[in-house]
């Protein structure tokens, strides 16, 4: 891959793991239902989402692996 792709691949995977960190630091345990600003299972989802971008951005920036590995 270029250069260039390695260095969006490599913007995108940090972009993808700052979110990780919001999606899992605090949730609305701690408030009562009525003043959650979001559904602690649409963020559930949405981690798991980037849980997997972050593996296919690891998997493109490791390159085609081959039958022998």
């Amino acid at each position: 891959m270029s250069a260039r792709g390695d260095g969006f691949l490599h913007e995108l995977e940090l972009e993808v793991r700052e979110e990780l960190i919001l999606t899992e630091s605090g949730g609305p345990e701690d408030l009562p239902v009525g003043e959650w600003l979001f559904d602690p299972a649409d963020a559930e989802r949405d981690q798991v989402g980037l849980q997997a971008l972050l593996g296919a951005v690891q998997a493109l920036e490791d390159g085609p692996r081959t039958a022998d590995e």
